[in-house]
């Protein structure tokens, strides 16, 4: 029994365009912009490889002498000696009409360029997960701005069309989970923003959406629009605004929300940039799935992987941008007061776990 799987249509372009080509060499100079390395079968890009390696022969001539295909034979079984003279007829016999061959070759190019795009994706997901990189959110950034250089680049070699997004359906979101540490580093954010709540004025780059609690976030709205009233802060008075807006009927209790904001380690700006460099990673992860499905899916055109593709990533550069500002240096802004003997680099490691353990 053969357990391999059908020839995708790609197979069958693939061999169509050789089959032309073997017939009619003189249609080399009309498909330039094709690769060898572009071919999905290793064979089939080595014999292309070869066809133009070796100087075209007379066509009078090659309709009669076999010596420029057994040239080409010989320089192509150097990378694929997996070829043979019959396979060369096969491909001779497959092709419907050696007229169409730019066509079958923008095929090829176009089902590269979805293989490429997929690569890309695979690579930009892998980043945002690697927990090993000195600097992730600038190696994860540097990924899609590959991804996005290389949508340039597709967006001119194909031509836009109607019905230009994406045919495929993404799944359905997984439900977002909370790791311990990024419970942690949430719980220390608010702590140390109610103690010194003049550095929020500078924070406005973290978002509510940026947490990975909703309890969280409610927290950080209620310290945000304090300030943004210039009113005192402090627990009780955080305490306050989140009765206003219902924390305290969904069960949470007073005394926790207490806790939660009254052991401060830190400084609000050290924890808030890990948050938010956990948002972004989060979201990079993300759209690079989103992408992956599209381009897993055979019936995107490549203008719609294109879209839907730069439709993604513009989610990852809303917050790419605020990531950037609040990673920026500015002398002119006031910093607010910290912690004694804590710098922007974060409190010392044993003050993170004493103040992580009082939290709970």
């Amino acid at each position: 029994m053969n357990d391999l799987p059908p020839p995708r249509p790609v197979h069958y372009a693939e061999q169509s365009l050789l089959g032309a080509l073997l017939l009619e060499p003189h249609l080399l100079p009309d498909i330039r912009a094709l690769e060898a390395e572009q071919f999905s079968n290793h064979a089939h890009g080595a014999l292309f490889q070869a066809m133009r390696t070796v100087p075209p022969p007379d066509p009078a001539t090659h309709r009669s002498d076999p010596a420029w295909l057994n040239a080409v034979l010989e320089a192509a079984r150097a990378r694929a000696p997996v070829l043979t003279v019959s396979y060369l007829h096969t491909l001779v016999q497959v092709c419907p009409c050696s007229q169409h061959a730019p066509t079958y070759a923008r095929m090829i190019r176009a089902d590269h360029a979805r293989r490429t795009l997929l690569m890309l994706a695979q690579r930009l997901a892998q980043t945002a997960i690697d927990v090993t990189l000195p600097q992730p959110a600038a190696a994860t950034l540097a990924q899609a701005e590959a991804l996005a250089q290389f949508l340039d680049t597709l967006a001119g070699q194909f031509a836009p069309h109607p019905g230009s997004l994406p045919r495929t359906s993404l799944p359905r979101p997984p439900a977002g989970c909370c790791s311990e540490e990024a419970f942690d580093e949430e719980r220390l954010l608010l702590a140390a923003a109610t103690a010194h709540p003049a550095a929020l004025k500078d924070m406005r780059w973290l978002q509510p959406n940026d947490f990975t609690q909703s309890l969280h976030a409610t927290v950080w709205e209620c310290l945000t629009s304090l300030v943004h009233r210039a009113e005192p802060v402090d627990p009780v008075t955080v305490l306050w605004e989140a009765q206003h807006r219902g924390l305290l009927a969904d069960g949470f209790a007073a005394s926790d929300l207490m806790s939660l904001v009254s052991t401060p380690v830190g400084s609000p700006e050290y924890w808030g940039e890990r948050v938010l460099q956990r948002a972004l990673l989060t979201c990079a992860f993300d759209v690079a799935a989103r992408i992956a499905v599209y381009a897993e899916g055979p019936a995107n055109t490549p203008h719609q992987l294109i879209t839907g593709s730069r439709r993604a990533l513009a989610d990852l550069t809303a917050v790419r941008t605020r990531w950037q500002r609040s990673t920026a240096t500015t002398p002119a802004a006031p910093r607010a007061p910290r912690s004694p003997a804590v710098s922007r680099a974060g409190p010392p490691p044993r003050a993170i776990a004493v103040g992580a353990r009082t939290l709970r």
